[in-house]
Order: C-alpha cells, then sequence, then structure tokens
C-alpha cells in the first residue's frame, strides 16, 4: 500500500518503471551449492511517474496509454531496456534470517545482499502476430532450467500448479507444442500425442509410453533443483520465527525514507480513498495498520481522513 499509493503508483510507461521477481527463487551451482536469489529488472530509460491528477487525465485521453507508448516506441526503433540484477543470499542463511525471506510483501535489504549485475533485456520489435504470439503465450513460474528451482515461497508454491492449470483450460494439453512455447533450441520430444488441439502428425507407430524397446526419450532421473526441506505428513513447510516476522516494519521504513513531499502526496492519495468508505469500524481498522507501521504516518493518514469527511 504504501509503495502502490506513493510517487512510484502510477508509472508513466512500461518503459520508465522497474520490474521484479517478487518471489524468492532457488539456485544450485555445479557443486551442488543452494542459493536463494531474487531478481530486480532496473530500467534504463530511468524511473518516471504520475501524480494522481496526471493519472487520471492520461487514462480519460487514452486509456491504453502505456500499451501504445511501448508499441510505438518500439516501432520507432527506441528498444527498450532494463538491466537484470540479482540479490543472492546463501541457503544456510535463509533459517536465521532477521525476518522470512520468503514472504512475498518483504524486501531483501540491499545493504544485506546487494544487487549483482547479470544481464540485460532488451524489447527489439513488436509481436508480428498477437494472435500467435501473444494471445497463445502460457507463462508460468513452474518452467524452469536445471540449476533454477522454486523456494518455500507460500504464494510461489501455490501459483507452481495453478498457472499450468489454467493453461491446460484455455489452450489445451497441447499448449506446450505452439511455437510460442516450444523450446527454441530443439524440437519438443515426449510422449504426449493427440488431444484437444494437437499439432503434431503423429504416426500409428508412435508410443506412449515409457519405458520401451524403440529408443525413445527417457528421463534423466537429474534433480533440476535441490531438494528443500519439509515435515509434516502433507510435506508441509513452516518457516522458523524471526526476529522481524511483522507485516508493517518494513512499510515504516519505507514511510521514514521519504521527504516531505513525498509524504504528502502518499498521504492525500490514501486519505483520498479511505474519506470515501462509509462504515467507520473500516475506516478504523485500515487506520491501526497505517499507526502500526509508523506513528506519524498514522496521525498524517488519520487527520487527512477526518479532514476530508468533515468537508
Amino acid at each position: 500500500m504504501t509503495w502502490l499509493m506513493g510517487d512510484r503508483g502510477i508509472p508513466a510507461s512500461y518503459r520508465h518503471m522497474n520490474g521484479f521477481g517478487s518471489h524468492t527463487y532457488q539456485w544450485t551451482n555445479a557443486r551442488g551449492e543452494v542459493f536463494f536469489v531474487k531478481y530486480h529488472f532496473k530500467t534504463n530509460q530511468g524511473v518516471r511517474s504520475l501524480s494522481a491528477e496526471q493519472g487520471a487525465e492520461l487514462a480519460g485521453k487514452d486509456a491504453n496509454s502505456h500499451q501504445t507508448d511501448l508499441l510505438q516506441a518500439i516501432e520507432r526503433g527506441v528498444n527498450p531496456s532494463w538491466t537484470l540484477y540479482v540479490q543472492v543470499m546463501p541457503a544456510a542463511e535463509a533459517a536465521d534470517y532477521r525476518f522470512n525471506p520468503f514472504d512475498v510483501t518483504k524486501v531483501w535489504p540491499h545493504g544485506d545482499y546487494p544487487l549483482q549485475r547479470v544481464g540485460r533485456l532488451v524489447l527489439d520489435r513488436n509481436p508480428d502476430n498477437v494472435f500467435a504470439e501473444v494471445e497463445q503465450a502460457a507463462f508460468s513460474p513452474n518452467n524452469f532450467v536445471p540449476g533454477i528451482g522454486p523456494s518455500p515461497d507460500k504464494m510461489l508454491q501455490g501459483r507452481l500448479f495453478a498457472y499450468a492449470d489454467a493453461h491446460r483450460y484455455r489452450l489445451g494439453v497441447n499448449h506446450t507444442h505452439l511455437p510460442v512455447n516450444a523450446p527454441k533450441g530443439a524440437p519438443a520430444d515426449n510422449y504426449g500425442r493427440d488431444g484437444l488441439m494437437a499439432t503434431r502428425n503423429g504416426s500409428r507407430h508412435d508410443k506412449n509410453y515409457e519405458p520401451n524397446s524403440y529408443a525413445g526419450p527417457v528421463q534423466t532421473d537429474a534433480a533440476l533443483a535441490a531438494p528443500l526441506a519439509v515435515h509434516g505428513w502433507t510435506g508441509t513447510h513452516e518457516a522458523p520465527a524471526h526476529s522481524k516476522d511483522d507485516d508493517f516494519f518494513q512499510a515504516g521504513e519505507l514511510y521514514r525514507l521519504m521527504s516531505e513531499d513525498e509524504k504528502g502526496r502518499l498521504v492525500a492519495n490514501i486519505a483520498g480513498g479511505l474519506s470515501q468508505v462509509t462504515r467507520d469500524d473500516v475506516i478504523e481498522k485500515n487506520l491501526a495498520h497505517f499507526h502500526a507501521a509508523d506513528a506519524d504516518y498514522g496521525k498524517r493518514v488519520e487527520e487527512a481522513v477526518r479532514a476530508l469527511r468533515e468537508d
């Protein structure tokens, strides 16, 4: 909420905003050493944002302004780019860290785990066929390459199977054979055959089982990622208690980093919406969250809401 209602809550365009993986992932190197990582995509065009008034005006003129800006920039040859950085935490440090490092609502302080430059993402062409290249795309957080895997992040664990289910419903069981989703370096080679919207003309001699005696593809049996420590009948993962496992301290830290002008705009944005709530008990519950983050933060929001409601 503090980030969303602050100055960076309304990007001027897709080209002028940073991107974040949000979830924590696992990396395993050739020596079997395990690390947890977070991804950061920093825009090379500079961060630019809009005020609430500017955002409302722009949305009224062109509700798809961000898409239009991105498409036209690429058409002009002004190819936007983002530099990819990662934060890397040795797996052994996760259990004793000061807060749950797998909490998707938390950020890792850069002082503890500095950004390390990895590469660059460049958008250098627009789709030739929007249906084939965009509408049929099936992104999933469960699409891993060897060495990269999931962490115990509970939100990520839920998304691992949910996305594939949604794609099978939307695009059919053969969606991984569509060109936009298929491997680029080698043809898809598996035992899937027929089914809704099949794209391969398989022979009646093709096998759909393994093991077989026809030199078909075989599983490597090699782990794609290092195993996670779990316990319980269903393999549940319960994060150990940490000294700062609350939901408010990082919001307070972000608020205290802001200038007075930034704080004023943040409070005005929050109060503008919260003051329209008609139930006092709902308002009080919301105000308690801002007080829990920072006393001054809560006081300012409360005063601003009261002033707007009295008007």
